[in-house]
């Protein structure tokens, strides 16, 4: 029985952090060679200066339009630039390659909120619920701006 029961935990926690692992951080090195442009974009979002990272990062989605990750920052950049709605289809690219894309379910639901579509935004809550088998930072941050935006919303 004790046998049976270390065993069932092993498997949930292989397949969780698996479905984690493809949920959107980047992927090993070993897994996708580093790209010069890619991580100069990176750079750029971490540092705050988004008209750059957008520029490389339009790059790196021409000469690897199966990179979820890239998708994911260019979106991230461009709403950061005040265009949540231009972010869209960026955040839509990246969960069109990787459903799973935890971050693009948390970024793309952000943008919803900015542009007052709190349904959208909860419909993407409800997939990180089911990602996020164990819970993960990405679901509380668009659970928490869910209900930042609906307090502030509500007459004083």
């Amino acid at each position: 029985m004790r046998r049976t029961v270390v065993l069932a935990l092993a498997v949930l926690l292989a397949a969780t952090s698996g479905a984690h692992a493809a949920g959107g951080s980047d992927p090993a090195p070993a897994a996708r060679p580093s790209n010069p442009d890619y991580d100069a974009g990176k750079a750029a979002v971490e540092k705050g200066d988004f008209p750059t990272a957008i520029t490389t990062l339009k790059r790196v989605v021409v000469t690897d339009p199966k990179n979820a990750n890239a998708f994911n920052l260019l979106g991230f950049a461009t709403r950061k630039s005040g265009d949540p709605r231009g972010s869209l289809q960026y955040y839509q690219q990246a969960l069109a390659i990787d459903p799973k894309h935890i971050g693009a379910h948390e970024y793309i639901g952000e943008a919803y909120l900015m542009l007052g579509d709190v349904a959208q935004a909860q419909q993407h809550l409800a997939r990180l619920d089911q990602l996020c088998v164990f819970g993960c930072k990405e679901h509380r941050m668009l659970k928490d701006a869910i209900a930042a935006h609906q307090k502030s919303a509500k007459p004083k």
